[in-house]
């Protein structure tokens, strides 16, 4: 009766049973690999737990917690820490230019200098130091977001444009 149902569909059982064979042998692949991946995973398992009870895991996983509390709160600090420096840094003096002149023509060297400070906002001072024979006088001209309230003369020109980055400073 078989054999009838097999010649009236046109199959020959031998393919029926070659086809259940590479089947066969494909779910034992199929199950070899899920043993190795069962036998890895229970191998990190065991390492992980060895020497370790329930009781010891869970006051391992709270000292974790607890670690990972206190490096949250030492974050916190150092965010506070940095936003701190950022402002002094700010205020600071970042920015400065530097021209040595000769004042008098007469005199030898360039002994007089124009110095331009300024912080992140471009605001400070331009100092000027004249040295003449007579001796060495010092004015002091504020500088505000870039721009001063009264006339520079050249050199200080040129040092707060240092300062500013407009020009390069050069060597003297």
């Amino acid at each position: 009766m078989q054999n009838n149902l097999f010649s009236q569909l046109g199959i020959d059982p031998s393919y029926i049973i070659i086809g259940l064979a590479a089947l066969t042998l494909i779910l034992l692949i199929i199950v070899i690999i899920c043993i190795v991946k069962i036998n890895k995973l229970y191998r990190r398992y065991d390492y992980f737990m060895r020497g370790r009870d329930a009781e010891s895991l869970e006051g391992f996983i709270v000292k974790m917690s607890e670690d990972i509390r206190k490096l949250q709160s030492e974050d916190k600090g150092y965010k506070d820490t940095i936003r701190t420096i950022n402002r002094n840094i700010r205020a600071s003096y970042q920015k400065f230019g530097l021209v040595r002149y000769n004042a008098f023509k007469g005199m030898g060297g360039n002994l007089s200098f124009a110095m331009a400070m300024l912080d992140y906002t471009n605001s400070g001072f331009v100092l000027n130091s004249v040295h003449s024979r007579e001796g060495c006088y010092l004015y002091l001209k504020r500088v505000d977001m870039g721009q001063t309230d009264v006339m520079l003369g050249n050199e200080e020109k040129e040092a707060l444009e240092q300062a500013l980055g407009y020009v390069e400073p050069k060597d003297n």
